[in-house]
This record gives C-alpha cells, sequence and structure tokens, in this order.
C-alpha cells in the first residue's frame, strides 16, 4: 500500500493531435465560451473573416484619421489611382516610397477631348505614416490634424483615384463605411430583436395564438422586397433631411427583414420546449419569462449570433443597391451606395475604370461577414 502510494506516475500523457495534456488537468472543465473558440481559431477561414471585421470597424469608427485625404476635397477630375514608387527615373532605389503626383496634360482624349491626366515624374510626393493633414475632429470630440499614412509634405494623393469631381475616392470609401455598416448594424439589431422576440413567443405559446402570428409572418414574407423598398422610399421628398430618409430606409428594411428570423427561431423553441429540464421548470411552477430567459433563449443564441453575422452582408447589398438607384443618403452624406451612383454608364466605366473601387469595400465586406459566419457556425455547432 505504501509502495503505492508513493510510487511516482509514470503514465504517458494523454494527447490530442501533437499536442500533449497532463492527466492531471485532462478531465478539467471548460467554459463554453473557451469550447467555441478553442474550435473557432482552427477555422482559417473564420480566422481571416475576424481579422477582415476588425479592420472595417476599426476604420469606420476612426474613419477621419485613417482618410488620407478631405472627402469633400476636389482635385482633378477622374484622375487615375496613384502608384506607390520604390525606384526613381535614374533606376536607384529608394526605402521610402513616393509617388508622381497626377497632373493636366496638353494631351486630349480622342473620344471625349478632355484633357489627359498624368504622372508629374520631376516633382516626387513622399509617403509616410502619421502625417499632418486636413484638420478634422476625432470620434467628434478630440480636433485633430495627424493621419494613419499619407503625403509627408501634405500634397493630395490619391490611392484609388478620383470622382468626377475630382473627389478622392479612397477616403470617401472609409468615411462611407460608417453610413454603410451603421445602417446595417441598426436594422440587424432591430430585426434581431423583434424576430427573436416573436419567435420565442410564438413557439412556445403555441395553440391558435401561434397559428395566427404564423399567418401574419408569411403574409409579410410574401411581399416583393425590392418593389416595395423602392415604392415606400419614393414617399420621402427628395428635399427630406439626410437623416429623416435613413432613419425611413432603417425602418422599412427592419420591417421586412425580421420574418424569416422569428420562423427559425420558432421552430427551434418549438424543439426546446419539449426537453426534459424545461418540462421539469413547468412542472414546479416556474414563470414562463424565466423559463424563456434561462432555458429557451441561451439555446437560441448560438443561432442568433451566427444569423446576425450572415444577416449584415445582406443588408450592406441592400443598401448599395438601393443608393446604386439613388434611394439611400443624400449629398454631403457618404455611403457606398451613394458612390456607386458614378458607375451608371458604360463610358464611364470604360474610359476611367477605377470608378468601380467602391465595390471593392462592399465584397470585402460581405466576404468578411459571411467567412466569420461560417467560422461561428461551425464553432458553435454542438454535434
Amino acid at each position: 500500500m505504501t509502495e503505492a502510494l508513493t510510487k511516482p506516475d509514470t503514465a504517458k500523457p494523454e494527447t490530442v493531435g501533437d499536442t500533449a495534456i497532463n492527466p492531471r488537468f485532462a478531465n478539467a472543465n471548460e467554459s463554453y465560451i473557451g469550447l467555441v473558440w478553442r474550435r473557432f481559431r482552427r477555422s482559417t477561414m473564420g480566422m481571416i473573416g475576424l481579422v477582415l471585421v476588425t479592420i472595417l470597424i476599426v476604420s469606420a469608427i476612426f474613419g477621419d484619421f485613417f482618410a488620407p485625404m478631405d472627402p469633400k476635397r476636389t482635385e482633378v477630375g477622374f484622375a487615375p489611382p496613384d502608384h506607390i514608387e520604390f525606384f526613381a527615373p535614374d533606376g536607384s532605389f529608394s526605402l521610402v516610397p513616393f509617388v508622381y503626383p497626377i497632373v493636366e496634360t496638353d494631351e486630349l482624349d480622342p473620344i471625349t477631348f478632355q484633357p489627359l491626366n498624368g504622372p508629374d515624374r520631376t516633382n516626387p510626393t513622399v509617403l509616410g505614416f502619421f502625417v499632418k493633414g486636413h484638420k478634422y475632429n476625432l470620434l467628434g470630440l478630440i480636433p485633430s490634424d495627424i493621419h494613419f499614412f499619407g503625403a509627408v509634405d501634405g500634397r493630395p494623393i490619391h490611392f484609388l483615384g478620383t470622382d468626377k469631381f475630382g473627389r478622392d475616392i479612397l477616403s470617401r470609401g472609409i468615411i462611407g463605411s460608417q453610413i454603410s455598416l451603421t445602417i446595417a448594424m441598426v436594422v440587424v439589431l432591430i430585426t434581431s430583436v423583434l424576430g427573436t422576440f416573436v419567435g420565442i413567443f410564438s413557439g412556445y405559446r403555441g395553440g391558435r395564438l401561434d397559428v395566427w402570428i404564423q399567418r401574419f409572418v408569411e403574409f409579410v414574407l410574401a411581399f416583393p422586397q425590392l418593389p416595395l423598398y423602392l415604392a415606400l422610399t419614393a414617399l420621402i421628398p427628395v428635399t427630406a433631411p439626410s437623416n429623416i430618409f435613413i432613419s425611413f430606409v432603417i425602418g422599412v428594411m427592419s420591417a421586412l427583414g425580421w420574418a424569416q428570423l422569428s420562423r427559425e427561431v420558432r421552430s427551434k423553441t418549438l424543439a426546446l420546449a419539449r426537453i426534459d429540464y424545461v418540462r421539469a421548470a413547468i412542472a414546479v411552477g416556474s414563470s414562463d419569462m424565466r423559463i424563456i430567459s434561462r432555458h429557451i433563449l441561451p439555446n437560441v443564441s448560438s443561432h442568433l449570433i451566427v444569423a446576425v453575422t450572415i444577416a449584415i452582408p445582406g443588408v450592406v447589398l441592400l443598401e448599395s443597391f438601393l443608393g446604386y438607384l439613388g434611394f439611400a443618403v443624400k449629398p454631403p452624406l457618404i455611403s457606398w451606395g451613394l458612390m456607386l451612383q458614378d458607375c451608371g454608364t458604360f463610358s464611364v466605366i470604360g474610359s476611367y475604370p477605377w470608378i468601380l473601387s467602391p465595390v471593392l469595400f462592399v465584397l470585402v465586406t460581405v466576404f468578411a461577414f459571411n467567412a466569420l459566419g461560417d467560422g461561428l457556425r461551425d464553432a458553435i455547432d454542438p454535434y
């Protein structure tokens, strides 16, 4: 007996993949969030989506800091993008990047007969980080003129070119993310809360009330959404303030976007209401609110997280499409949909292809949230 107590433990540790686990902690409990994170970080696409979403949110919050130019400043119209150079005209290599500013030349476009723009190779513009530029209020409170990157001497640079009014597309895209992402976040928040409440209430109560609620949900789902969006947004006068227009667009999107989520939550609630611990809670006299908040809602939350991350790209695409048709924000506000209005003719796209750059912002946002949603779905799935 004494030998058994004093004999050292020579058992080999358990292994998971290539990682050895100490037997003393092999059966240690791990929190739910820890389990989800451990599974989520194994997903390459999910981690890429998380990084991109973080960059998008941070750049939207501190948009004025990351925008190299004043989004309302006008320069040479339809100027091509500046190319970052490391080699001087004589072939020497420079560790400090620079660009050649775009200026008007004496040559004319053979189709439009407009002066052509070209690089001025005699006067390069040196680039750098944390440079001074136009003044702004960080977060609307702190006055500053420091920008994350830009020209050291404060001269205008356009990494994605300019639009027809000579405004920097990159800066407008960064500032426009504030409106586009805000609309998407607010719409998804409203639809998630409303859809979750209706779905849980309908599925838990059941009976005739559930039947009538589902008929109303089917009535909402039966509406052709796009014609209804255009009809409702056309009711607002063109002279209406932008905040009223944005509020109306958010209200219309929210009114038509909650129904599908409520159907999904209802189906999960119907399954959860038959589980033993829910029936036991009913048997001991727990109130409906306690059962919903302590047993049903936590089990539905995993599905809600995935639904939110997948719904945001849909709202971004819808806002961009409505903005392209002229039913989004109005100037002087900026959104990705409003920027896409310049791409309305093939002649403009053919002559100035960089005007399609706002599409990149939409594509990156849709890819980032979809990748994040797929990674969360695999990590949260209990099976």
